[in-house]
């Protein structure tokens, strides 16, 4: 008979003996009698009005009914429970009998745009075990003899609640084979160990593109409580959402961060029975995890490879020049007809590798240390510095647009300039001076006066007193690309409402935007910042006749339903135009663009003598930085072939010389692997052109 049955059974029986009860002390209650042989008068039967039994058998009656509605009350709540509600109850049952703890899912992994394993995943045994293992002392200790750690390590491990009370606690990871089968060998002695397949990040090209793929680590509490936080504030953009606990491994820079939704995968669940402790004595079922989508990158290895070694390369060549602090860089080179980034690289790099397992304190204070380098800076995106020369040929587009320098002007270069007068004077970087100059041969020979006339003439328009910044902003400059990486910084072009702002605690005078603060922004010195990323983007407009597309490096997230087809690409259809500058007419354009050729052809023939055995034609800007108290910056910019442009490169060194005496030989590096054609000219030497 069913435990249902039963009640309703026991329930029928007790209303019944409550009624009869009820029925009886009725009967029984009767108060007077009628004496017939003495008259028809009713008398009380034990005597007259209330006495002790009469009292009595009135409370009992009372507590009767009492008893009868707590019986009654008792048999509707035993109904309810085992009728109405039996299927909740025994839902809590079962829950208080079962836990359900996750499995992981394996990340998934990072291509290059061929297909090239960039980030893979390879299989790792661990050792695991439920949380109540650490009871038994004697099996703990010995079992950290066996895998050869500390005692403390391994109880330590056990009991770690960052995996949750009901999961399997990961003692070891990558344990050795022979270690594995003596564990399978000797498992009486080893009571409730397990030997679990997990899989580890493994990066087959080292430290390659490391500022690209970034790196995983244990989620911290600090991004749990604002997942927690954002999700209480807005549920509907949550859902859909991947939602963390404590323990799960995320991507914490780079593309593993920036991608994390595609790359993290659904995790399992496994369903375990556990005693009234808690301890788990079995399992009831398991859902499998769903593996990460791969991640196709705009990445061409060789192109990534090449950018790396060439920077390298740079470096060297600079500390043998004499720049000894040099060691610092980055480079970029982007497809300029949709923004792809074929190669990106940052000097110098880290090993992504050590943060597998978690990275110890000593390596992250390294990497962090202030009086380092930063070797986990993508200079790239994140490395802000002044433009140098590679910004006049915005300069002189702003110079022709608004009419502060027209192309038939001239300056008389003597190498020392005194526009503003004589107290004010500011050197050319060649002090012997170049003669006259036009706004072509300007540029070509990077000569700073006729940049310094323009800023003047911009500072005293009435009508454009910021034409400048105007220029610089319209080609994107002092605001991020958007390129899909953590971290990239904005720049600034400074003017005057800036300067007030940013001095607030200086003098009213020393606050005030000056003719001097002009003219140095106009040569990409004073307070001016890019990043080499802005004036990839900025050369990628002088390419395509103002037009930029937003630089990305996420190409497409492959397809997992066999086919490695891709399920979706960047943007829907593989670009996405950021802006497009205006230009004011096609021949200043022309004069700008004859500027950069004649810097790589016709001004040094240094310069030119790496680039004529180039077969597409190249055009470019160098640049040479300068910064108190340090060695100068070396820059250089350019696209080609200059006819059809399919490549923009931009890099900087830190510290490193003048643009054209060792930033050239990073572009030049770069072309030459991605047309096989190497650099054969060994010409070295101070440039002409800085």
């Amino acid at each position: 008979m069913s435990s249902q049955m039963t009640v309703v059974i026991a329930g029928i029986v007790l209303v019944v003996a409550i009624v009869v009860a009820l029925v009886i002390m009725r009967r029984g209650d009767s108060r007077f009698t009628y004496d017939t042989q003495h008259g028809t008068a009713p008398r009380a039967t034990e005597g007259e009005g209330n006495t002790a039994a009469t009292a009595f058998k009135g409370r009992f009656s009372i507590l009767t009914t009492g008893v009868g509605a707590m019986f009654a009350a008792l048999a509707v709540k035993l109904w309810g429970m085992q009728m109405v509600s039996s299927d909740y109850y025994d839902k809590q049952a079962q829950s208080n009998q079962t836990r359900t703890v996750t499995t992981p899912a394996v990340r998934g992994r990072i291509l290059d745009r061929n297909g090239v394993a960039l980030v893979q995943n390879r299989p790792s045994l661990a050792v695991v075990a439920y949380r109540d293992l650490a009871g038994d002392k004697v099996l703990v200790r010995h079992l950290a003899n066996v895998l050869g750690m500390p005692y403390v390590a391994v109880l330590r491990n056990i009991q770690d609640n960052s995996e949750g009370a009901q999961s399997l606690h990961t003692i070891a990871t990558d344990v050795r084979r022979s270690t594995v089968a003596y564990i399978q060998e000797h498992a009486g002695e080893f009571p409730g160990v397990k030997i679990a397949e997990r899989t580890e990040r493994q990066y087959p090209y080292g430290e390659t593109a490391c500022h690209i793929l970034g790196y995983t680590g244990t989620i911290t509490s600090e991004q749990i409580e604002a997942q927690n936080k954002k999700a209480s504030e807005d549920s509907n953009e949550s859902a859909g959402k991947i939602a963390y606990q404590s323990g799960d491994i995320v991507g914490q820079a780079g593309v593993e961060s920036y991608y994390e939704n595609l790359l993290q995968g659904i995790r399992g669940e496994q369903t375990v029975k556990v005693d009234a402790s808690g301890n788990v004595t079995g399992q009831a079922g398991a859902v499998p995890p769903r593996a990460g989508s791969d991640v196709k990158l705009t990445i061409d290895l060789a192109i990534q490879q090449a950018c790396e070694t060439a920077l390298a390369d740079a470096i060297a060549r600079a500390k043998q020049s004499g720049y000894s602090n040099a060691g610092n860089g980055a480079v970029v080179c982007l497809d300029p007809n949709n923004g792809e980034i074929l190669g990106m690289a940052s000097e110098p790099k880290f090993d992504p590798s050590v943060f597998i397992g978690g990275v110890s304190n000593d390596v992250w204070t390294e990497l962090n240390d202030d009086e380092g380098s930063h070797p986990l800076l993508n200079r790239a995106i994140s490395g802000q510095y002044m433009s140098a020369s590679t910004i006049k040929p915005l300069t002189s587009l702003a110079a022709l647009e608004y009419g502060t320098y027209t192309s038939s002007q001239t300056t008389d270069c003597t190498g020392y300039w005194t526009g503003l007068g004589k107290q004010w004077g500011k050197y050319c970087w060649l002090h012997s001076g170049h003669g006259t100059m036009t706004l072509q041969s300007g540029i070509a020979n990077s000569c700073d006066p006729v940049f310094y006339d323009i800023g003047k003439a911009f500072f005293y328009d009435k009508d454009n007193p910021e034409g400048l910044q105007e220029m610089f902003r319209r080609w994107g400059l002092g605001s991020t690309c958007g390129i899909d990486l953590p971290s990239e910084g904005a720049g600034r072009i400074p003017d005057a409402e800036w300067k007030e702002s940013f001095f607030s605690d200086a003098s009213a005078d020393d606050r005030k935007w000056n003719a001097g603060d002009m003219t140095n922004i106009a040569i990409g010195q004073g307070d001016i910042l890019v990043t080499p990323l802005q004036m990839a983007c900025a050369y990628m407009g002088l390419a395509n006749g103002g037009k930029q597309f937003t630089p990305h490096v996420f190409l497409s997230a492959v397809s997992r339903d066999g086919d490695g087809g891709d399920a979706y690409i960047y943007n829907g259809k593989g670009s996405k135009k950021r802006l497009t500058a205006k230009i004011n007419s096609d021949a200043d354009l022309t004069l700008v663009r004859n500027g950069m050729h004649d810097v790589i052809y016709s001004t040094s023939a240094t310069t030119a003598s790496h680039f004529t055995n180039l077969t597409p034609q190249v055009y470019g800007k160098s640049g040479t930085g300068e910064k108190s108290g340090e060695d100068e910056y070396s820059w250089f910019c350019a696209y080609a072939p200059a006819d059809d442009p399919k490549y923009v490169i931009a890099t900087v060194l830190e510290q490193g010389g003048g643009g054209s005496a060792i930033a050239l030989h990073v572009v030049r590096d770069v072309l030459g692997v991605i047309y096989n054609e190497p650099d054969t000219s060994s010409a070295t030497g101070d440039s002409s052109v800085r």
